[in-house]
């Protein structure tokens, strides 16, 4: 399958981009390989082979969930540069 020119500058146009003529060519002659090499996958026979839900099986790194001490408040609050005691004060953003 081949993707003309005409198909990027569509897609494109949906897409809300602005692609100049050479960038549309470009990206049209990159699909076109895409979709020739999605094609010769296609044609590959894999009849009576096994489908992986992952191909290298990886090994999960846990640690014990253990209750820690953590940083006091007040010190943490000491580096702010505006604080209530309690709770970072930071400006308003929404009405």
């Amino acid at each position: 399958m081949s993707i003309s020119r005409e198909n990027v500058a569509h897609m494109a146009e949906l897409a809300k981009l602005d692609l100049d003529k050479t960038t549309q060519e470009r990206f049209a002659r990159q699909f076109s390989v895409i979709l020739r090499y999605m094609d010769e996958l296609n044609a590959v026979d894999t009849q009576g082979v096994e489908a992986l839900y992952q191909p290298v099986q990886h090994s999960v790194a846990t640690r014990p969930d253990l209750i820690e001490a953590s940083l006091e408040r007040k010190k943490l609050l000491a580096g702010a540069p505006e604080q209530d005691g309690q709770y970072f004060v930071v400006p308003r953003i929404l009405g």
